[in-house]
């Protein structure tokens, strides 16, 4: 059946576009000339916008030239028209009947004062939306992400952290959901280190729903983030190039090209990066036996090196085939190609530190990754306002294949032991198919019906072979280690939704049902588990507008995170023969209960909001060290009828019994004057812990750890950007993430802090920017951890400081324009409408 579903998408596509072929109606042309009204002078740049009235969401439009024409096509109708232009009042006609080439002759335009000390800064700032079933960020320019990625990008939303290892959590929260543009996509899926192929300068803005309704995937117990790529809808051809060199040793170009007519749009990114990653950690680890005493001590320094060359495009073509229905196709490939080297030196003492041996571990991995996908979507919109049925199709596919080769020597006596070899290969295949239909109804349109469904087809293999490496270039596998992992996830989802507005007050309720059918085969052990269930995921919102800058928000929604990727991939890294890594294939889903009440105030150059948050899980799942009863036994050659022997730990993500996490967030942004931005951002909370877990150690040993923990955490963020003189704009982000404990681990606070510099160039058409990112080289993970018999201190350095220096060229697409104006100054006007 799931073969059959592209072909119908196919056949409804071709319908479509046989419909919307029949009697084309020949283009018309719009001209005229904008002039600024004190001086005469043409104004270049100035934009036209003809919004259809029969369905206002269709707009098209385009720029005036150097000597402030324009010239526009489009289809007979009528049209509100507007000219506008940043800091200028905006010209504007309703209603007019275009029937044949009209010249609307020479428009004079007046500086708004009122605006004047905002309005420049609108496309540039972080502006915050209270919507009745979600709260958005909509990120900005942001001069510190030049040349960087998206977790770059992610990196400074707020309520938003990234972690040394580009794990992203929400609300300190990992349980998060990635979209693009709406939907699951390959460049999410594999592993944290995929979505850093996505270049920042393909990001138009990132959407924070801290707590999603019954329109979307119950999956992510913290909320989801959705990525939205850039897509320019400007007439014409317009577009920007990108080129960018850094140190430590990075450097690549991005091109975006966009080309609108009436009858259809064309965009695509595509982007070339190479980047060298170097980064660092140490492990100091003392071993006990049964009565505390101590035995020995192990210290341990790895040095990575991260070579990696990628390539990403986006590609996607919008075909209006009338002016209610509307067919788009994108496709998204990425590769890479990376050579990575873990360079690890041991050093062993007895209990007294007195040395006893030296060894160095080097492993030099070969990693390639490929993602590509496709996505269909139709779209009809009826002739009532928000009336609209849509259809979605979506095809993804990833390849993630290492290959490690494992070197060891015993330093000193220049001993050489067995060669290991890893061999992990990864493909993950998705389908995705969808429907969702939205209907307006009672007086003005104030209350909305939805209904939908979602089928989610997930198909992940894992092949892992580990064994030894011969000379002579053979390869002797280990059964013991080696096997291949067969993970399927098949989610069949139905939604209803009712939401009506009654002069101040809003209510929306719906209800989700999820049915999931997951089986996990481990091919060589012949094991097999199927896991069948149905779950249900009602939600409700209430809110309170006070006035169109007040506004109250009360939600509650339901909502469950499943194991994904490395949580359930059961083979353990070898970068290290004593401290493995290893996921459960056995993990079961995280179900949470999720509460919250936000606030909004705005004043003219001060913005205010907070959250208050209640989650209550069961079933949760972290990473826990434990040791696993095995034992290094290295030869020491001072002494050989006494080797060294080093006990083996391994951190696995485990289920543990419930969690109660409740917090404060606060964001504040205050605009001073013109082309100032202060933004401030604090998030305190405090989890719960309760469980207990026990496990048989390979010497048959039952071993019973008790998980119970209360911590408080808290993590704040403040960005200052801000004018220098020559025309130069200045920006700094200060982070810090305080200390943070559970029943293993003990984390000490974090600081980083970032800076850049730009300046626009060749008549404002180019930008020069230089950023500095980690400034203090402090971006690191430090640790204490105890399991029974172990202590260790360890830092983990993931990246160290970069700095780049970046260029970028805009070509009818001037540097106050790129970020789409027109929707940074609706204000809050529309803040409590239902909105997917």
């Amino acid at each position: 059946m799931n073969k059959l579903l592209p072909v119908a998408l196919f056949l409804i596509s071709l319908v479509g576009y046989t419909q919307g072929a029949q009697g084309p109606q020949e283009p018309i042309k719009i001209t005229g000339t904008v002039l600024d009204q004190e001086t005469g002078q043409p104004l270049e740049y100035a934009t036209l916008v003809l919004q259809s009235v029969r369905n206002p969401e269709k707009v098209t439009g385009g720029i005036t030239d150097a000597t402030g024409q324009f010239e526009v096509e489009t289809a007979p109708g009528n049209y509100n028209v507007s000219v506008e232009y940043i800091s200028y009042k905006s010209y504007k006609l309703n209603n007019q009947n275009l029937r044949s080439s009209t010249n609307l002759g020479v428009i004079r335009l007046s500086l708004d004062v009122a605006q004047l000390a905002e309005v420049e800064v609108v496309g540039e700032r972080t502006t915050v939306e209270l919507r009745l079933d979600k709260k958005v960020y909509n990120v900005g320019s942001d001069l510190t992400v030049k040349g960087g990625s998206v977790t770059d990008v992610l990196s400074n939303v707020p309520s938003v952290s990234v972690d040394v290892e580009g794990n992203i959590s929400l609300r300190g929260n990992e349980s998060v959901r990635i979209l693009i543009n709406g939907k699951p996509s390959a460049l999410s899926g594999l592993s944290p280190e995929a979505l850093q192929q996505l270049p920042s300068d393909a990001i138009e803005k990132v959407e924070v729903i801290t707590n999603p309704s019954a329109r979307y995937d119950a999956e992510g117990t913290a909320g989801i983030l959705n990525i939205i790529l850039k897509q320019s809808k400007t007439a014409g051809i317009n577009g920007s190039v990108n080129v960018y060199t850094g140190h430590p040793e990075t450097y690549g170009g991005s091109l975006s090209l966009n080309l609108r007519r009436d009858n259809f749009n064309i965009f695509t990114n595509t982007t070339y990066r190479y980047r060298n990653g170097p980064g660092n950690a140490l492990f100091d680890q003392e071993n006990f036996d049964s009565n505390g005493n101590t035995l020995s001590f192990q210290n341990e320094i790895r040095d990575y090196q991260r070579k990696d060359k990628s390539f990403n495009t986006n590609v996607g073509f919008e075909l209006f085939l009338d002016e209610s229905s509307s067919i788009t196709n994108s496709f998204v490939f990425s590769k890479s190609n990376g050579d990575n080297s873990v360079n690890v030196d041991f050093s062993n003492f007895d209990a007294n530190r007195n040395p006893t041996i030296q060894r160095n571990r080097f492993t030099l991995e070969d990693e390639f990754e490929e993602e590509h996908q496709y996505s269909l979507n139709y779209q009809k919109k009826f002739e009532k306002e928000g009336h609209t049925l849509t259809f979605d199709y979506q095809y993804s596919k990833g390849v993630d294949d290492e290959n490690s080769i494992i070197e060891e020597v015993i330093l000193g006596d220049n001993i050489a032991l067995d060669t290991e070899r890893t061999i992990d290969n990864q493909t993950q295949i998705t389908q995705l198919v969808q429907m969702d239909y939205v209907l307006p109804f009672g007086k003005d349109n104030q209350s909305q019906f939805e209904l939908g469904y979602r089928g989610t087809f997930n198909n992940n293999n894992t092949d892992f072979d580990f064994g030894i490496q011969q000379q002579d270039g053979g390869f002797t596998s280990d059964p013991n280690f080696s096997n291949e992992l067969n993970y399927k996830e098949y989610v069949n989802a139905a939604y209803t939704q009712l939401g009506s507005k009654f002069n101040k007050f809003s209510i929306l309720g719906g209800l989700r049902v999820e049915a999931s059918d997951i089986a996990i085969e481990l091919v060589n052990s012949n094991d097999l588990n199927n896991k069948d269930y149905v779950n249900w995921f009602p939600s409700i919102f209430l809110g309170y507008e006070f006035s169109e800058k007040e506004q109250l928000t009360l939600s509650y929604s339901k909502r469950l995170r499943r194991p994904r990727s490395r949580f359930i991939n059961p083979f353990p890294s070898r970068s290290s023969n004593t401290n493995l890594f290893q996921g459960n294939a056995d993990l079961d889903p995280t179900f949470t209960d999720a509460y919250d009440l936000g606030y909004l105030k705005r004043w003219d150059k001060f913005t205010f909001t907070t959250s208050g948050y209640f989650n209550r899980s069961t079933g949760v799942f972290q990473f826990v060290s434990r040791e696993t009863g095995d034992f290094v036994t290295i030869e020491n050659p001072d002494d050989p009828q006494n080797p060294i022997v080093v006990p083996v730990q391994v951190r696995s993500p485990i289920n543990l019994a419930t969690e109660e996490r409740y917090g404060m967030e606060f964001t504040t942004t205050y605009t001073p004057k013109r082309n100032w931005r202060l933004t401030w951002n604090l998030n305190a909370f405090q989890r719960d812990l309760q469980g207990d877990y026990t496990y048989t150690n390979s010497q048959n040993v039952e071993i019973v750890q008790n998980f119970d923990a209360n911590n408080f955490s808290w993590f704040t963020r403040f960005s200052a950007k801000l004018p220098l003189p020559g025309k130069i704009d200045f920006q700094t982000n200060f982070f810090y993430m305080g200390p943070s404990e559970d029943a293993q681990n003990r984390n000490k606070g974090m600081l980083s802090s970032d800076l850049a510099l730009s300046k626009d160039i060749l008549k404002d058409k180019g930008s020069l920017t230089l950023n500095v990112s980690d400034i203090f080289n402090t971006r690191k993970r430090i640790s204490d951890t105890r399991t029974e018999n172990v202590a260790t201190y360890s830092e983990f350095q993931w990246r160290q400081r970069q700095i780049t220096l970046s260029f970028q060229y805009r070509f009818n697409q001037p540097q106050n324009q790129r970020n789409g104006n027109r929707e940074g100054r609706s204000g809050g006007g529309e803040d409590m409408d239902f909105e997917g």
